[in-house]
């Protein structure tokens, strides 16, 4: 063959390669369909990390699809209250919700399990449950009686115990606070006197601020600085006892779940991990700037003291017999976690914790 020839054959054999994977891209594109979701958040949009974790998981979900499947984020009242979201889901109003499964905690104490309850586990112990010891399979089993799919799609670490116009040092002390505190937690603080209260984030310093509440909880130092809870309630307590790694949720209407093609599925679960993740990572990086800034602006810091975290763990495990004693569903996931609870933190008091301990001595003898 000539060398006319040749290039003539190749240019023919390359236009028609070129032209089969024009013709072959409709086929590919049927295997991702056009889908639009909405889902509804349960925070403001000033919360950019816990209410970004819904932006998050929409732009790696359009990324992978080449913007065929779309989910279009709203903030909380735009659609629905924010405490609604699960709801709206479940019904069919939108497609998918961000949400933290403890805010539904009223409808049956079982939500609460999927998310955090007091003395639990933290977020790396979490995490562990959920992804390798059947967790995300044990939530979805009781999510699906709720027209519900559900996966892990962030966390905050263990959070703060919030916010108080006064000090806190006795559990006498908290005997007729009226406190700002989700879930479980306010199940336990009420057989101490205080008197809990559900509110949207957005709502929260309004009520702090004209004293219709006495304390609130909500986050950790980077959201809670955002809120501005310092300037109408200086005293900072920690730990968040009933929140040791709470997870927040991607759930999606069941029906609507179904029905997506396998891959899509797949994708989601995996984009919700990736959310799952960097969530945490995000605010692991942040909250230790904003503590230092939050102190700086006044804000009086001070742990909970032991006689107070220990009655609160003595009346958790009270309502935990009661829960298990009549209410099957929360029975078979509450003793899911205990069972790994034991081994989690037998585990984590080894290496991990004498390796932070000397590294905190280190940091506080001013070597790092």
């Amino acid at each position: 063959m000539d060398r006319r020839s040749f290039i003539k054959h190749a240019s023919i054999g390359g236009l028609g390669a070129a032209a089969a994977s024009v013709l072959a891209a409709p086929a590919i594109a049927q295997t991702n369909p056009k889908v639009t979701w909405r889902l509804t958040s349960s925070f403001p949009k000033s919360l950019d990390t816990i209410y970004g974790g819904a932006e998050v998981l929409s732009k790696y979900v359009s990324e992978a699809t080449d913007g065929n499947f779309q989910i279009q984020v709203f903030a909380a009242g735009e659609i629905v209250p924010g405490l609604q979201a699960a709801d709206a889901a479940a019904a069919g109003t939108v497609e998918a919700c961000h949400t933290v499964a403890y805010y539904y905690w009223g409808k049956d104490p079982t939500w609460a399990l999927g998310a955090a309850v007091p003395f639990a586990l933290n977020a790396r112990g979490m995490n562990a449950w959920h992804y390798h010891g059947g967790g995300i399979d044990l939530f979805n089993e009781f999510l699906g009686t709720q027209g519900l799919v559900g996966y892990p799609g962030g966390n905050t670490g263990v959070q703060m115990g919030g916010w108080f116009r006064k000090e806190i040092k006795t559990v006498a002390d908290m005997k007729g606070l009226k406190m700002r505190v989700g879930g479980f937690a306010g199940k336990v603080m009420e057989r101490l006197g205080v008197v809990p209260q559900q509110l949207a984030g957005g709502d929260i310093y309004p009520a702090l601020e004209k004293g219709t509440i006495d304390a609130a909880e909500w986050v950790g130092p980077y959201d809670d600085e955002k809120l501005g809870f310092y300037k109408v309630a200086p005293y900072y307590y920690y730990p968040g006892w009933w929140e040791g790694g709470p997870t927040v949720h991607a759930m999606f209407n069941k029906a609507a779940f179904d029905g997506l093609p396998k891959a899509y599925q797949s994708l989601l679960r995996t984009a919700c991990q990736a959310t799952d993740a960097n969530m945490l990572q995000k605010y692991d990086y942040l909250n230790p700037s904003a503590i230092k800034r939050l102190v700086a602006a006044g804000a009086k810091l001070s742990p909970f003291s032991p006689e107070i975290l220990s009655a609160c763990f003595d009346e958790s495990n009270k309502v935990y017999a009661e829960m298990e004693a009549s209410n099957a569903p929360f029975k078979k996931i509450w003793e899911s976690i205990k069972a790994f609870r034991a081994e989690y933190f037998l585990n984590a008091q080894i290496a991990e914790y004498n390796y932070d301990t000397f590294m905190m001595i280190q940091q506080r003898n001013g070597k790092i």
